[in-house]
């Protein structure tokens, strides 16, 4: 066990969860963090509030380590924002080939934030769930933003802080994987029940997978990463 203390990004979605999972079973002390940005999904807030509360029933190891939860409000991020994440508007591909649900400078806000809370907890590590395999081109989830900003924001707060990425090098698939092995059937069950990822927010249909709308890129993801793991076509 690690003696040192974490701080995760947390939303209430698939990879957020295996974060916390991944999190819960290195480091003596877990903390997590939400933003509220405006975004379009907000259904993820409530999202958060039930794993937390599924991880602490049904994980007596765990929930011993799993400490306060936090919440911060990046509205202006959203106003900022003109997105398919931030505004009702159909998702598809903008002028720069990126998909309009790329929400410029979310992540690197959200890991600068969460440092400066880590900084005021007594917290040296930061967890993302950032992701270079499967993220849709985000450029502020490539593994080299993550590090550039860890040398910055340690630098600039005069504190050595570690941002880990436990998922960087994993598709959806190796993500349904590891939540397996960190929590077997019990965190599987937790994630395709209670996490959000869907990016209109449907909560109204229900797959083997979890609930979404089934057809935007998030579900998608999702959807075939379930497919793949478990050798369903079409993700079942």
């Amino acid at each position: 066990m690690d003696a040192r203390k974490a701080l995760v990004l947390f939303s209430g979605g698939q990879d957020s969860t295996t974060c916390l999972a991944w999190a819960l079973g290195r480091y003596a002390t877990v903390e997590t963090v939400g933003f509220d940005y405006g975004q379009r999904h907000r259904v993820e807030l409530d999202a958060r509030q039930n794993v937390l509360r599924e991880i602490r029933a049904r994980f007596p190891d765990w929930a011993p380590r799993l400490g306060e939860d936090h919440a911060i409000d990046l509205s202006v991020l959203g106003a900022l924002s003109d997105t398919a994440l931030t505004r009702d508007t159909e998702i598809r591909l903008n002028s720069a080939g990126l998909p309009n649900t790329f929400v410029p400078g979310r992540n690197l806000v959200f890991l600068t934030m969460a440092a400066a809370l880590a900084y005021r907890r007594g917290l040296e590590v930061v967890v993302g769930g950032m992701c270079e395999t499967d993220f849709s081109g985000y450029p502020d989830c490539r593994d080299d933003t993550v590090k550039a900003l860890q040398v910055a924001v340690s630098l600039g707060m005069g504190q050595r802080f570690t941002f880990e990425t436990p998922l960087m090098w994993l598709d959806k698939a190796q993500t349904w994987q590891l939540a397996e092995d960190l929590g077997g059937d019990a965190l599987v069950e937790v994630v395709a029940e209670h996490s959000h990822t869907c990016y209109l927010g449907d909560r109204s249909k229900r797959f083997d997978w979890g609930y979404g709308c089934g057809t935007c890129p998030a579900c998608e993801l999702r959807a075939a990463g379930y497919g793949r793991w478990r050798q369903v076509p079409g993700g079942a």
